[in-house]
């Protein structure tokens, strides 16, 4: 492969509409180019660490027993509303209309498409289980794409579905699919965690998320230091605390002044009390009418937890006007006391003794509130986020707040699917039974985007072996110099017959420039030949994780490059 045959426009400066540090390199690396608002072209560079995702992919799924199928991304509307989610999915789902006017998505996901084919093919026992995948383009319209191929409108994923008879079977091939995928990420040559997580839209009784640990990351997760429990923090529990609160003071609640005092900061600091003894009333639209959330006053809502709690999809705090409607007060003044609305209460909240409250009046609040004297509480759940303060849920231990980029997410369907479209079998004894099913994404395009996150410096992306677009940069200090290019280009050429994948630069280019793009494009090995090293027989090694060089001779050259990528490409 040459450099000067290649499509490889660098870049030496960063494009103002990088955010994230893999976007930005992908940039300038040449690797992708932006075509609309989360949707980009994949140059050739960028194509092959892709096409090496989809190959360890690809692997691992037949090596589980996966059968690859391609399925169509343009969906019939009629799919989506057998199963109840053409209404609820929400804007992320591109709804359009073809020339007769009949309504059809730009599919996000398959669940309906594959369960369609499953309960049109499968009749009987005898063909399940069956476990199905494919990669292919998705489109999830984001409100606000951002952060490249991390969160971008258009991307390349992995979905398989798995169809079979009893729940034990379902089981054993959620685990196949868990070790496979620990299989695949380990593969891709990427520090990761595997995290508890809540189900969202996809739906299911039981999921789990894959997660490239980065500091970058935009996701946030809790991991126990003490035992092997992980989970995105949307999921994370706090163990619930099954003792009585304390006792409540004699003294009933009591208004106290609070001019313009409306955040729980401005309030700890007039009234001389810590975030800990105030209690937030957050008021929530729901599907089931308008809810009261009470939360400490130092801690934050999960809103996902409230949604599960409730049962429902939509939740949306209340705008000024509702407040006022429902409280009597302005926000920042609203209080669960007297309030005429389902009160859902954070069991930090039902263990507070004298708390600080809105008073529903402007200008007000109350002091001495006692949740379980003075409020009249519909339920206490958690539903606040966990922090590095809680102790572990399954074992007391510490927990640690890391940041991670979710590239794959398997889930437990059980009968949601299959009992919405009516997908069935004929069981030993000819009685028609539900399949279960499960479902297992992994984002191709967006491991890409993790590795560099994962993987970089100032000069550049830092890939792991097994995704680089090439293991091997080849660099003649001069292509004027007719002995240094005939030692290349024989080099060239041997090393590809030895299968080692390599990139001759044969630009007409200063070496500083020649290094600059090796290290700019992720390169593991860079070798480097000039008139000194060939004096003495030899070529530079250089390996892009360390800045020490090595004088390998020219005929033990392929096989020390072997060994070096043997070390670190696992298959």
């Amino acid at each position: 492969m040459l450099f000067s045959r290649m499509l490889v426009p660098t870049l030496k400066e960063t494009p103002a509409e990088a955010e994230a540090v893999s976007h930005r390199l992908l940039l300038r690396a040449g690797m992708i180019r932006k075509v609309a608002s989360g949707i980009y072209n994949y140059l050739p560079l960028g194509l092959k660490v892709l096409r090496k995702v989809e190959n360890i992919v690809r692997a691992e799924m037949d090596r589980a027993g996966a059968l690859e199928v391609l399925l169509p991304a343009v969906q019939p509307a009629e799919l989506w509303q057998e199963s109840g989610r053409w209404g609820i999915y929400g804007k992320e789902l591109l709804r359009f209309m073809d020339r007769h006017e009949r309504d059809y998505c730009f599919g996000p996901t398959h669940e309906e498409v594959i369960t369609d084919l499953v309960r049109r093919e499968v009749q009987s026992y005898r063909q399940l289980p069956l476990n199905l995948y494919q990669i292919q383009v998705k489109f999830r319209d984001e409100i606000r794409p951002r952060f490249g191929l991390i969160r971008s409108r258009e991307f390349i994923m992995k979905d398989a579905y798995s169809f079979d008879a009893d729940e034990a079977g379902a089981e054993a091939c959620y685990q196949r699919m868990y070790e496979a995928y620990n299989r695949i990420f380990r593969r891709c040559g990427l520090n990761f965690k595997v995290v508890e997580a809540d189900t969202g839209p996809i739906g299911g009784s039981f999921s789990h998320e894959f997660m490239v640990l980065a500091d970058t990351g935009e996701d946030l997760l809790a991991s126990c230091k003490s035992c092997h429990y992980a989970a995105n923090l949307e999921k994370a529990e706090i163990p619930l605390d099954l003792s009585e609160p304390g006792l409540p003071l004699g003294k009933k609640p009591a208004p106290v002044s609070t001019p313009n005092v409306r955040t729980v900061e401005e309030l700890a600091a007039f009234l001389r009390v810590s975030p800990a003894d105030i209690v937030k009333t957050l008021i929530y639209e729901t599907g089931k009418g308008p809810v009261a959330v009470l939360i400490r006053g130092d801690h934050e809502v999960n809103e996902v937890k409230v949604r599960n709690l409730l049962g429902v999809t939509d939740l949306m705090l209340a705008g000024l006007i509702r407040v006022q409607e429902l409280t009597g007060a302005e926000v920042g003044f609203a209080g669960p006391v007297g309030l005429q609305l389902p009160i859902y209460a954070d069991q930090a909240v039902a263990r507070m003794n004298a708390a600080v409250t809105g008073a529903n009046r402007d200008n007000y609040h109350l002091t001495k509130v006692h949740p379980t004297r003075d409020l009249e509480i519909t339920q206490v759940a958690d539903l606040r986020t966990v922090t590095d303060r809680d102790p572990c849920p399954r074992c007391g231990g510490a927990l640690t707040v890391l940041r991670g980029i979710e590239v794959g997410h398997i889930f437990k369907l059980g009968l949601k699917y299959s009992k919405a479209l009516e997908a069935t079998y004929l069981d030993q004894e000819g009685a028609e039974q539900y399949i279960y099913m499960g479902c297992y994404g992994i984002g191709v395009s967006r491991i890409v985007a993790a590795a560099i996150e994962q993987g970089h410096d100032d000069h550049g992306i830092i890939f792991p072996m097994a995704l680089a677009p090439v293991q091997v940069g080849l660099i003649p200090i001069s292509v004027n110099d007719g002995a240094i290019m005939s030692c290349v280009e024989k080099l060239h050429a041997d090393l590809e017959a030895e299968g080692i994948e390599v990139l001759l630069d044969d630009r007409d280019e200063r070496p500083g420039v020649k290094f600059k793009d090796c290290d700019l494009l992720g390169i593991p090995l860079r070798v480097v030949v000039g008139a000194k090293t060939l004096a003495a027989g030899a070529a530079e090694v250089r390996h892009r994780r360390a800045p020490e060089t090595r004088l390998v001779p020219i005929e033990a050259l392929s096989n020390y490059l072997k060994g070096l990528i043997a070390q670190e490409v696992n298959d």
